[in-house]
This record gives structure tokens, C-alpha cells and sequence, in this order.
């Protein structure tokens, strides 16, 4: 078989649902992900060498055996995701970073850049983990600021107080300006056909909230003008592989036709937590995202959806969400119904936040039906969970289409996510979070991460042999990127 085109990826930051996950999404389809070099990648607070990013874009994309650009514009011009909240790079600076894009499409025209800006998260937490130091002190005040202030500028009466210095409300503005910015230029990017695609994706967000208006003045020149025309809607950490699913539907010139189906319509109208849209807005924007088209009928993927229930709890912390058998049988139904059909089927497990509903993945155990499905996601927010599935999912119909063994290419992803998503998210972090992390969100001393990875790696192959018997892959080895307890990395063999 001749190589496939090679996908260079320029990621939000260097966790493994914005690199490994992607370059799994690649895989399926056959096609090879290349990531920056160590010299180029940043490091949890510390941000990348922009100057060295841009370089090897450069030389990267001037290689023909290279297919396409995929393009976090907060990694280019920040130098990633966190670096884009807390650096105080003046405007200026950071938007003459973007000229790269351009310089890049003059010199190659036909090679297709996709990219990724993000609008600001303010997070609800007195945390300064992943925000600005002051956040630890004024967190919730700050993202109350932002809500307050959205409902001030729809309501006309003018800007609110807020319990909080001075300079910390400037600080927080110019900074939410300055990147405010670099989203309305990466949108005349576009215009001017120097970016293929454009997403703007919202970052952990609320009905009310400074992401939720700002959102409103970026769509407003797509209302004005259809070339700033752009998809927005809630996400971040996914978006590396939704932008791969779609560069693999532009290079084989296939546009695979999904359909999403649901045991539970009216959870489809509930607004999942941290996000400012409910699943019926989301999900058509999400296929739409990774270059494939809804249909209700002949479809190459199914997608089933087991709906977001914010009342039932969370999987983020120590305790335990509310089960809900019935909703978890009715969809494990309908999974199985399709299966039956022989179409390709997808499962996007969107009831928590933060982990999967162990009873669904119970459930799809005991049917059979784990080794049925061609993809599956339930990690962190609804939107990640959900781009990450479906970009999975058209990987998979791309693999089919060209004449790739689909199945066996997509399985290794799907054994990743349901070890991730599930048994570790769900499962083994609960048993881990006094045993292992301290009761505590804190990243953990340099002396007892290796401890702790070796804990981990032995609890997720217990979970592994319980989910898939005798299963040919193996786990190697289990990290902590970031040292705590919210993400792993799983090296599969």
C-alpha cells in the first residue's frame, strides 16, 4: 500500500487527549501524526518556544510528503493552552505570531490548514493550578465578574462591581482582550482564505459568562459577512482530533454521512455542565466539525448518544454519581439494534462529566457489544467526550472507504478509551484518589509519582482483563503527565 500523506499537528499542549489520542485518530485511517520536537513543546506552566514552533511549521509543512496542517492557534501564539491565561505577551506580539499561517500558504497553496482558536475559560474555583496565581484567592469572584458583567451588557445597566482589586480586573480584562483579538484575527484568517477551517471552541463555559458574550461578538461578523462565517461551539481539548478527522475526510475526498440517535430525546435539550448549548445544538456541529454530514437514514456511522444528566453528579471527584439502570439498559438497546444492522456504530457516553457511566460500559460488556462498536468516548466535559467520538468514528469510515481493515485499526483506540474513560476515570482514580493522590487535586511530589504510576498500572490491567479477557493488547505502562490525579497516559502493546 502506498504511505499515506503525513498530518502535522501543532496541539493545544502536550497531555495525551491532545497528542496521543489525535495521532490515534490518524492511525485509524492510516495516516502517520507528527508532533513538534521536544525543543517545541510545552510543559504544563511553561509555555513553548513560539519562535521554535514556527520554524519547524515551516520546514514541516515545505515537505510534500506532508498532507496537511492541523493548528492550535493558542499553542502558536502563547505557546499553549495554559500560557494563553497566565502570559502577559502584549497584543502586538502575539498576533504578528499568526504571520506564519500566511507565510505558510503563499509558499504551498494547496496544502489545507486547519485550525483551533480558543475563547478563554474563566473557571469556577478558588484554583490557581491551570489559571493565574490570583486565581487561587479570587477565582469564583472573577468568573462571577464575567457572568455578571455578560448579563449587565444584555441588560443595559452598565458594568458591575466586583469584590476584587483593581489590578486583577485589568489584568483579567486585558488579557481576555488581548486573546479576544487573536480570535477575530484568526477569523479573518479565514476570510481571506489563508486557514481552510476555522473552529472557535469555548473552554469550559456557562449559560452567563465573559467566554459565553465574547462567543456572541465573534459570530456576530459571521451574521454580518458568510466568508467570517465559522463554527463556535463549547469544546477545547478535543478539537486536535475532531480538525484530524476532518483533514482525513479532505484528503481521501470522502464526506461520511452520520447518524446520531438517542434513547433519551429530552436529555438532548438539557445543557451539559460547562457548556452553554444543549446536545441538539452540539452534536450537529460536532459531525459537521469533523468534516462529515447528518443524515437519518443510509448512514456509514451511527452514533448513539447516552444524554448528558447534570443532577445525577460528576465523576471528577471522590464520591460516587447517581446510577441510572434504566437509561444505561435503553442504551445498551439501542446499541445492539444497530449493531445488529451491521452498520458502523459509535457511542459518545456524555451522562457524567468527568468519566463514563459505568453502568452503560457494564452494560455493553455483558451484551457483548465492546469489541462491536468502532469508537467510544466519556471523558471530561460532554463536548470532549463527544468531538473525540465522532472523530474516531469518521476515522473509521475513512479506513473502510479506502480500503483499510477499519475494525482492526480502530480497536486500539477504543481499548485506550475505554481504559482512560472509564476504568480509570470512573473506576480506579476513586480507589486512588486517598490511596494514591492525597484527597487532593495538587500535582504530586517528584518523589512519589513513580510510586504512584506503578499503583495505577497495576489496578488499570486488573480493570483491562475484567473488560476484555485474554486481550492481545497488553498495558506496558501507565504516566502521569501532569502528576495528578485528572489525566493518565496509557502506552498500550
Amino acid at each position: 500500500m502506498t504511505a499515506r500523506p503525513a498530518i502535522v499537528l501543532v496541539p493545544l499542549d502536550e497531555r495525551p487527549v491532545n497528542t496521543g489520542l489525535v495521532a490515534d485518530v490518524a492511525a485509524v485511517a492510516g495516516h502517520r501524526l507528527e508532533l513538534p520536537p521536544e525543543g517545541a513543546r510545552a510543559s504544563y506552566r511553561e509555555a513553548a518556544s513560539t519562535d521554535a514552533l514556527a520554524a519547524w511549521l515551516r520546514e514541516r509543512a515545505a515537505d510534500p510528503e506532508v498532507g496537511a496542517l492541523v493548528v492550535s492557534v493558542d499553542m502558536l501564539v502563547h505557546g499553549g493552552l495554559i500560557p494563553a491565561r497566565t502570559t502577559h505577551g502584549d497584543t502586538a506580539t502575539v498576533l504578528r505570531r499568526l504571520d506564519v499561517l500566511r507565510e505558510i500558504k503563499n509558499a504551498r497553496p494547496e496544502l489545507p490548514i486547519l485550525a483551533v482558536t480558543l475563547v478563554t475559560r474563566a473557571s469556577d474555583h478558588d484554583s490557581s493550578i491551570e489559571e493565574p496565581e490570583y486565581w487561587a484567592t479570587y477565582g469564583r469572584r472573577m468568573h462571577a465578574l464575567g457572568r455578571e458583567a455578560h448579563q449587565a451588557w444584555e441588560d443595559g445597566t452598565g458594568s458591575p462591581d466586583a469584590d476584587v482589586p483593581a489590578d486583577v480586573r485589568r489584568d483579567f480584562a486585558r488579557r481576555r482582550l488581548r486573546n479576544h483579538i487573536v480570535n477575530l484575527s484568526s477569523i479573518d484568517l479565514r476570510a481571506d482564505g489563508v486557514l481552510d477551517h476555522l473552529v472557535v471552541t469555548a473552554d469550559d463555559t456557562a449559560r452567563y459568562s465573559a467566554g459565553s458574550v465574547e462567543q456572541a461578538w465573534l459570530a456576530y461578523w459571521g451574521m454580518l459577512d458568510p466568508e467570517m462565517q465559522v463554527p463556535i461551539y463549547p469544546g477545547a481539548d478535543e478539537t486536535g482530533a475532531v480538525l484530524v478527522g476532518r483533514a482525513l475526510t479532505m484528503l481521501s475526498g470522502i464526506t461520511p454521512r452520520v447518524r446520531y440517535v438517542t434513547a433519551d430525546p429530552e436529555g438532548m435539550e438539557r445543557i451539559p455542565p460547562y457548556e452553554n448549548a444543549p446536545l441538539s445544538t452540539s452534536v450537529p456541529r460536532q459531525i459537521a466539525a469533523a468534516g462529515a454530514s447528518v443524515v437519518d437514514d443510509d448512514a456509514d456511522l451511527v452514533l448513539v448518544v447516552h444524554t448528558s444528566d447534570p443532577a445525577r453528579g460528576d465523576q471528577g471527584g471522590p464520591g460516587l454519581p447517581e446510577d441510572d439502570d434504566a437509561a444505561a439498559a435503553a442504551t445498551v438497546a439501542l446499541v445492539a439494534e444497530h449493531v445488529a444492522t451491521g452498520v458502523m456504530v459509535a457511542v459518545a457516553d456524555l451522562r457524567y462529566a468527568n468519566g463514563s457511566d459505568p453502568t452503560l460500559v457494564e452494560g455493553l460488556r455483558a451484551a457483548g457489544l465492546l469489541d462491536e462498536i468502532v469508537a467510544y468516548g466519556g471523558w471530561n466535559t460532554a463536548g470532549n467526550a463527544l468531538g473525540s467520538t465522532v472523530a474516531l468514528g469518521v476515522a473509521a469510515v475513512v479506513a473502510d472507504r479506502t480500503g483499510l481493515p477499519a475494525r482492526e485499526l480502530a480497536r486500539p483506540a477504543r481499548v485506550r478509551r475505554l481504559l482512560d474513560d472509564h476504568a480509570y476515570q470512573s473506576v480506579v482514580r476513586k480507589r486512588a484518589w486517598d490511596a494514591v493522590f492525597h484527597g487532593d487535586y495538587m500535582p504530586l511530589p517528584d518523589a512519589e509519582v513513580a510510586d504512584a504510576e506503578s499503583w495505577v498500572t497495576a489496578e488499570l490491567r486488573r480493570e483491562h482483563e475484567m473488560l476484555f479477557p485474554g486481550d492481545a493488547l497488553h498495558i506496558e505502562q501507565v504516566f502521569l503527565p501532569w502528576k495528578r490525579a485528572f489525566e493518565v497516559d496509557i502506552l498500550l502493546a
